[in-house]
């Protein structure tokens, strides 16, 4: 048997366990025959020899009789939705679902969707004491918890806890059905994407003091398990880093971002601000917590580019709209300082940044226009490859004349290499690169 074949085999197994235990309930409830008279005698299927990717799952997590219901129940919408048909039995006496049952119908799903009354019906029937061990699997210190696994989807204000959806983490979806975790791609729920770079650090120009900084962040994402575990700092020091990168656009804050990823193997995802953001009040925190939850158990870099928006200055006013802003802004403090990974947020100007967030920075590092000498370098690694000047060009000269970001000199380099497809030549002459940077100028609003 195949390694997918055993997994589904293992699974296979699971959803029949969790068929006996849903039909033991359901005679209990109902005070019909059942062939066992405890759900303690529903014992789960042996996976002591199985080595299916669910079953090491399981003996990897450790997960008791209690745990490993509630997994296979959260599992079943997504590999065998039939199998919770039976919950959508109604009341005789009211003509509607059973509030023991819980539940929900998805927009687009068919079947019964499982919440934590679910689970609490499933596991306790009736019995309260039972029900609130349930309960207790929800809670910060379970390994569901901790590893972002399952969870209750928040519930409305004053609505039941126990009412929220029940919900497996993509991760684990993933990791259950296809044998491995896919990283998110991105979408209205997902506002991130995973930025990656062929780049190198030589190909970042900073000044010193830039370049000090950033290698202070580097240093702290290799070693602080060392600092924060060996050397017992975590009483003593907040987990995580955050950065500010501020400065004009082009001078390397998203590069430095991603350089930082690939030089310590992190994944650094570019958090769509505008998709974030919403009108509608509670909407932001919501949008920012699916990121953090999904960040917080993979050590993620999480970069908000053009951060002034969402991270700026808190209003006084008392208007409902600054008092909406600022719960935003408070939220997402609690959030940034609570993250165990780093931080980056980027902006244009320090100014534009609230000062709580300021002052909870480990690093803030200005990313100032490049010198003329610093524009020579990247005007010499932009014509080092297979595009290349012409005699009359004066790479010294055009440092000194004009004023560009590395940003800017890369999209002159693009504009120049697209004329020089359209010439069927190789090289760029002095009047094309000239052309390409008064164009990127008057982009910029640099030229009249």
């Amino acid at each position: 048997m195949g390694r997918e074949e055993l997994n589904a085999f293992t699974i296979g197994n699971e959803l029949e366990w969790l068929n006996q235990v849903i039909q033991y309930q359901f005679a209990s409830y109902f005070k019909q025959e059942s062939l066992v008279r405890e759900i303690d005698e529903l014992a789960p299927p042996n996976i002591e020899n199985d080595n299916s990717i669910y079953a090491s799952l399981i003996r990897d997590l450790n997960l008791d009789f209690q745990s490993r219901l509630l997994l296979i129940l959260a599992l079943s919408p997504h590999v065998r939705p039939q199998m919770l048909d039976p919950f959508f039995t109604k009341s005789t006496d009211y003509n509607r679902g059973f509030t023991e049952f819980g539940g929900l119908k998805g927009d687009n799903h068919g079947g019964f969707l499982p919440t934590g009354e679910t689970a609490a019906f499933l596991y306790s029937g009736l019995e309260l004491s039972k029900r609130l061990q349930v309960i207790k699997v929800f809670e910060t210190g379970h390994v569901f918890y901790r590893k972002n696994i399952l969870k209750l989807d928040i519930t409305k204000e004053n609505e039941p806890y126990l009412s929220g959806a029940l919900v497996l983490s993509n991760d684990y979806i993933d990791l259950i059905t296809l044998g491995e975790v896919k990283k998110p791609s991105f979408s209205s729920k997902f506002p991130a994407t995973l930025v990656e770079t062929k780049m190198s650090w030589k190909d970042l120009v900073l000044d010193k003091s830039a370049k000090k900084s950033v290698n202070h962040i580097k240093t702290w994402i290799e070693h602080n398990v060392l600092i924060m575990e060996d050397w017992n700092m975590k009483d003593k020091i907040k987990p995580g880093y955050r950065a500010l990168f501020y400065g004009p656009p082009g001078t390397g804050k998203t590069l430095t971002a991603s350089l930082l990823g690939a030089a310590t193997g992190k994944d650094v995802y570019k958090i769509d601000i505008s998709m974030i953001s919403s009108k509608w009040v509670g909407e932001t925190e919501k949008n920012l917590a699916r990121i953090f939850d999904t960040a917080e158990t993979k050590d993620w870099i999480l970069f908000f580019d053009e951060a002034d928006s969402i991270f700026g200055k808190r209003g006084g006013s008392g208007s409902a709209q600054d008092k909406h802003s600022n719960q935003e802004v408070s939220y997402l403090l609690q959030r940034t300082e609570e993250y165990p990974g780093v931080v980056i947020l980027a902006s244009n100007l320090k100014g534009n940044i609230d000062e709580a967030f300021i002052r909870r920075f480990q690093s803030m590092i200005y990313f100032k226009m490049p010198t003329p000498d610093e524009r020579f370098k990247l005007w010499s690694k932009s014509f080092d490859s297979g595009l290349s000047i012409e005699n009359d060009v004066d790479l010294h000269e055009i440092s000194k004349t004009y004023e560009l970001s590395g940003g800017a000199i890369v999209n002159v380099l693009k504009h120049c290499s697209i004329t020089a497809v359209q010439k069927s030549k190789k090289t760029v002459s002095k009047n094309d690169l000239i052309t390409a940077i008064k164009y990127e100028l008057l982009k910029e609003g640099k030229m009249g």
